[in-house]
């Protein structure tokens, strides 16, 4: 059975689509099949079985523009996600008191409707980390060995 992994991104600058980009390369390298998709509604992942989300904290700690309507439908609707598996990529600024928090909003609204979280999620510090995408990339191993 091939693996396959669902890159759903939340961005407000891009930052969080250019890390989900990259490791869907690395992911291909691997011979791990791939869909990528930049603030889906639920319909388009239901099927899933493996997310990875990487999202910005936009606002007040907040989910993206792009990515709230998932979220939102997810919440309103309460499906069972018991099949699903997923793990959260988080860029934020840590100069916030908010710093990741949408990595937080997407954990709870997921664990809820009994999805299964795989590992710690990956919270990336623009201010600290200059080359995001080679950090995320760095955090791959720890993902694939979850699976």
């Amino acid at each position: 059975m091939t693996k396959k992994v669902c890159l759903i991104t939340g961005s407000t600058l891009g930052g969080a689509e250019y890390v989900a980009e990259h490791l869907q390369q690395v992911l291909e390298t691997q011979q791990i099949s791939t869909a990528l998709l930049h603030g889906p509604d639920f319909a388009e992942v239901a099927d899933e079985n493996l997310w990875l989300i990487v999202t910005s904290t936009h606002g007040a700690g907040e989910l993206p523009d792009n990515l709230k309507p998932l979220f939102d439908e997810i919440s309103a609707q309460k499906p069972d996600l018991s099949h699903l598996r997923f793990a959260v990529i988080g860029l934020g600024n840590s100069d916030y008191d908010t710093f990741c928090n949408a990595v937080n909003i997407v954990q709870e609204c997921l664990t809820q409707q009994s999805a299964v979280q795989i590992c710690d999620p990956l919270k990336i510090d623009v201010l600290a980390v200059d080359d995001q995408e080679q950090y995320a990339e760095n955090w791959i191993p720890t993902f694939l060995s979850h699976l």
